[in-house]
């Protein structure tokens, strides 16, 4: 077992944290794994550098944090069907999940978390956005809080723009449910099951509409939810290297990667672990 002093070092005003000292390819004390876990709840997203992961021992970490899920859409590499390649290739135009997003937001019990390990980057660009849910609610007008607290919406895996970010994924990889729509209805703002605290819960990918209300009545309250959500105060932004990984709390973060390096490929590996219905 690896016993260390982790090092724990803010990168932003609004989330994110470098964690330093800690080598993922080894066996982790419990202590680590601890503090590893207090560390991503008080900063929401963490990042690891140089760490030349097997897919064994990727698999290891991601079960030492919770259960690891297969995603519906496309299917795992070989021998790990909980990994699955995030890629844009040479000749691809459209990047994968290229949209600000929460991670299948459209499944009745939305994953936990996500993380992301580069296994081969561009020369340039290729950065990832994070925002801040917690501060997207919290920096709303008292009005507005009291106006949303009570709502529901629709989640659809089928939305344009999103759907449109796995065709290259799909046509290469994709399982063979992946034509199926999924469709979830949560709460707009949704209380954080470890730490209490409210996040905004709706996201441009996904959600689709108010419960009990139209597209068209639904759609300029939405408009200004997320663009409020991604305000630049609310954003830290992470840029990747061969080994680099990503560890990120779903349930009250979006994440957006940048789509700026046409002409090069971008391979990553991504674990999802299992949620819980959001309330």
């Amino acid at each position: 077992m690896q016993r260390v002093t982790i090092e724990v070092r803010r990168v932003a005003g609004a989330l994110g944290a470098e964690v330093l000292g800690v080598d993922l390819s080894r066996p982790l004390e419990e202590e680590v794994v601890i503090a590893l876990r207090r560390a991503w709840l008080e900063h929401l997203v963490l990042f690891f550098r140089d760490q030349a992961l097997t897919p064994e021992q990727y698999m290891a970490f991601a079960r030492r944090l919770g259960k690891p899920i297969e995603y519906p859409f496309v299917k795992g590499i070989d021998g790990f069907p909980e990994i699955i390649e995030v890629k844009k290739l040479e000749h691809e135009t459209v990047n994968f999940g290229g949209i600000w997003h929460s991670d299948t937001a459209y499944l009745t019990e939305p994953p936990m978390a996500s993380m992301l390990l580069a296994r081969e980057v561009p020369p340039f660009g290729g950065d990832t956005l994070f925002a801040n849910m917690y501060l997207a609610y919290e920096t709303l007008s008292e009005g507005m809080r009291a106006l949303i607290d009570g709502l529901r919406a629709v989640n659809s895996s089928a939305k344009a723009d999103v759907s449109r970010t796995r065709e290259d994924r799909i046509q290469s990889d994709g399982r063979a449910e992946g034509k199926k729509e999924y469709v979830a209805e949560h709460p707009v703002v949704r209380t954080h099951p470890e730490t209490g605290r409210k996040a905004l819960y709706v996201n441009v990918a996904h959600t689709v509409r108010f419960t009990g209300m139209t597209e068209e009545e639904s759609t300029p309250l939405l408009d200004y939810l997320f663009a409020h959500q991604v305000r630049p105060e609310h954003t830290c932004r992470f840029a990747w290297q061969p080994g680099s990984i990503a560890l990120w709390d779903n349930r009250c973060t979006q994440h957006n990667p940048v789509n700026d390096y046409h002409g090069f490929r971008r391979v990553m590996h991504r674990i999802t672990l299992a949620g819980d219905r959001p309330l």
